[in-house]
């Protein structure tokens, strides 16, 4: 019998195309759900991808690195459309659109998810793009509504990208917070969320009232927020070679290590964030670091 899965994180998986300096294409597996969730499966957490990924190569290779990851594979589904790409022109500064009219992204089916699997979940993550694209994003909401009307934890990275920047992702978005008992947000993100706003970690504390919320700032580390209470946590030093993905890993080791050590104190959960981040930015592309990888830094 397969184990209970806690971690369910839904949203786009995606192949991220970058434009490299000579002017060809590097291909590579990505999505921000995506990479949450294999953070969370190799950090030891029962965890499902809810998401759908096309029959190609693309999708393929996703698959094959799911699976790698350690991710229950019942909660990915394939279909037969194209994939979701991210074409990346320029990543200094970042440049980039996407390509995903009628994408296998867009074709996920919440009835197709294994019988019962919210009865097992702990927390439900959602998160980027997924909620911009339509009908995914109302299928999204739906299941987060339905999550937290059944006691579930509901966490949500909104991650921002251009595709944002639309009425109806706002109200969306108002409305997940609303529900939401984990959000993670980083200073990039607070400006571009609430543009022109004098004080937009304040304005999402409103729209987030139950909500504890990991506030990232780089290498200037991150902090945990609830009400008037703030941890602050330093970022850990190592070399850096690329940030892709650091964001998604603090995210996924943040309710990692919840899930895993639920009596322990924030600090603690803070280091792991923390800790995943950092060696996400000392190796190539979004890495997901083991549980033993991430307490060795921590301790060292």
């Amino acid at each position: 019998m397969p184990h209970p899965i806690e971690f369910v994180v839904f949203g786009e998986a995606l192949t991220d195309f970058i434009r490299q300096p000579g002017g060809e294409w590097r291909a590579l597996p990505g999505g921000a759900c995506w990479n949450v969730a294999r953070v969370g499966a190799r950090l030891g957490v029962a965890t499902g991808y809810a998401g759908s990924v096309s029959s190609d190569v693309f999708g393929e290779e996703l698959r094959v690195l799911t699976q790698e990851a350690g991710l229950d594979m019942r909660y990915l589904q394939q279909v037969d459309k194209s994939p979701l790409l991210a074409m990346v022109t320029s990543t200094t500064p970042p440049n980039y659109f996407f390509v995903g009219d009628d994408s296998a992204d867009l074709h996920f089916d919440p009835s197709k998810l294994p019988s019962g699997w919210m009865d097992e979940a702990r927390v439900l993550h959602f998160g980027c793009i997924s909620l911009t694209r339509e009908p995914l994003a109302s299928r999204l909401l739906a299941i987060a509504t339905e999550g937290a009307q059944r006691g579930k934890r509901i966490a949500f990275d909104p991650n921002w990208r251009k595709l944002m920047d639309q009425p109806d992702y706002h109200v969306l978005m108002r409305k997940l917070l609303a529900l939401s008992h984990y959000v993670k947000v980083s200073d990039e993100d607070l400006e571009k969320l609430f543009p022109g706003d004098a004080q937009p970690l304040a304005t999402l504390k409103s729209l987030a009232p139950q909500a504890e919320i990991l506030f990232t700032r780089g290498a200037d580390g991150l902090s945990w927020i609830k009400g008037e209470s703030v941890i602050d946590q330093p970022a850990y030093r190592v070399e850096v070679v690329d940030t892709v993905g650091c964001g998604d890993a603090s995210m996924g080791g943040w309710i990692a290590s919840i899930l895993r050590q639920a009596d322990a104190p924030v600090v603690t959960h803070l280091q792991c964030a923390a800790a995943a981040a950092a060696l996400s930015a000392a190796r190539a592309g979004a890495y997901a670091a083991t549980w033993d990888e991430v307490q060795e830094l921590v301790t060292r």
